[in-house]
């Protein structure tokens, strides 16, 4: 079997739901790891001004507060997306009938 034919067998839902389950976990690993790499250089951007042995009590305070804003706004556009799926009518249903 080619490595077409394997992608399009994954897509009819012949893959082992153990395989499924696993590459659901690393995706999720994934999307956390490049969340916490954009956040981190969000942060070092704004908050750091030059690189000591120590952290400043100011610098210490933007990266609090930097990390504290992203994780809202992450949170703030993760509830969004979900009001905005829950209202909208699912194509499958809608050309089934």
């Amino acid at each position: 079997m080619d490595s077409s034919s394997s992608s399009s067998a994954a897509g009819l839902g012949s893959v082992d739901p153990q395989l499924q389950h696993f590459i659901e976990v690393e995706t999720q690993k994934q999307r956390f790891q490049q969340l916490v790499h954009q956040m981190t250089e969000l942060c070092w951007e704004k908050c750091m001004d030059k690189p000591g042995p120590k952290l400043d009590s100011r610098a210490e305070a933007c990266f609090v507060n930097c990390v504290e804003r992203f994780i809202d706004r992450s949170q703030f556009i993760l509830n969004r997306l979900e009001q905005t799926q829950k209202s909208k009518p699912v194509f499958s249903e809608s050309l089934s009938d």
